[in-house]
């Protein structure tokens, strides 16, 4: 096979996982049109349509989708003998693709990474962030964090530490409208609620109550749906919101926001890193796994800072 033969079956691959040139072309570094006419050059040379193409999509063909998944065995031969050869030299080195949601790649891991350049310079780390759900497989990703333990028989997993969130709100503001008592004291009071990306549905705020999670649905003067603005819009006096401890304590350590009944905060889910069965030899992997435990120590420094405050402030 030819080395244009062998770059038209990744970039058909990368395409037909990623539904798109465009998204295709980002994740392997290169120009869309580059993708798309790697993909023709492959029809052409098989006679085949691999691609049914609308205005809106690119959906596989039958004959697209058997070569689609011969070409996903093929490609998953060549990334085990890189592994190989990742494995053979002994040090981290080369690329480590990292995978992880916005919120923690901004305010976890990219302040801890040049301190894990720093200790393996050889090793070039590509994050990529953002809540997509993508096959860490198909598209050769190293290392994934996530938010919940993602069941995939083909990856092992590691939790790291809890996803706590909590309410909070800017010193003016409650100086302006007072420090709400109970709960159902946030009915007089502006809320600020996050949205999910994913599915378009607003936060339930959860309070652990005793032994119950309590649910409430604020009626909310501002709906956003990216944690990191949440908490701005909050630092700004915009109300009472809630975020992952981690988004607001650099905001609560700057005496920006204070939490508002960190006693029912929650552990609401746990950030987990996953990553495929056939690097788990892999020194890059090794080396990024021990360094995470050592980013998301038990407990965390961002939880331990909303402790502390709680404590001042009772």
């Amino acid at each position: 096979m030819g080395l244009d033969r062998l770059t038209g079956l990744i970039a058909f691959a990368r395409t037909a996982s990623l539904g798109s040139y465009s998204a295709a072309a980002r994740d392997l570094s290169v120009s869309p049109s580059a993708v798309s006419k790697s993909v023709q050059r492959l029809e052409e040379h098989f006679g085949l349509r691999l691609f049914s193409r609308t205005t809106r999509a690119l959906v596989l063909t039958p004959e697209g989708r058997e070569l689609y998944e011969r070409a996903l065995r093929v490609i998953r031969e060549v990334e085990q003998i890189e592994q190989a050869a990742v494995a053979a030299r002994g040090e981290p080195s080369g690329t480590l693709k990292v995978t992880a949601p916005l919120p923690i790649g901004v305010n976890i891991l990219a302040p801890a990474l040049p301190a894990f350049r720093e200790r393996y310079p050889e090793l070039t780390v590509d994050l990529r962030l953002g809540d997509q759900f993508a096959d860490i497989i198909e598209q050769g990703i190293d290392v994934a964090i996530r938010v919940g333990n993602l069941a995939d028989s083909r990856l092992v997993s590691r939790p790291l530490g809890p996803h706590r969130i909590c309410t909070f709100a800017s010193p003016a503001y409650l100086a302006r409208k007072g420090m709400p008592r109970s709960i159902d004291d946030l009915v007089n009071h502006d809320c600020v609620n996050f949205r999910y990306q994913s599915t378009g549905q607003a936060l339930r705020w959860p309070f652990q109550v005793g032994e119950r999670v309590v649910e409430i649905t604020p009626n909310a003067s501002m709906i956003i749906d990216v944690s990191d603005a949440v908490a701005v819009v909050l630092a700004a006096g915009a109300g009472i919101g809630i975020s992952p401890t981690y988004v607001a304590a650099p905001y609560v350590q700057r005496g920006e926001l204070v939490p508002v009944f960190p006693e029912f905060a929650v552990d609401r889910f746990t950030i987990t890193a996953l990553w495929p069965e056939s690097r788990r030899g892999s020194p890059n992997v090794k080396a990024f796994l021990e360094f995470l435990q050592e980013i998301f120590p038990a407990p965390t420094p961002w939880d331990s800072l909303i402790e502390v405050v709680r404590d001042v402030h009772r």
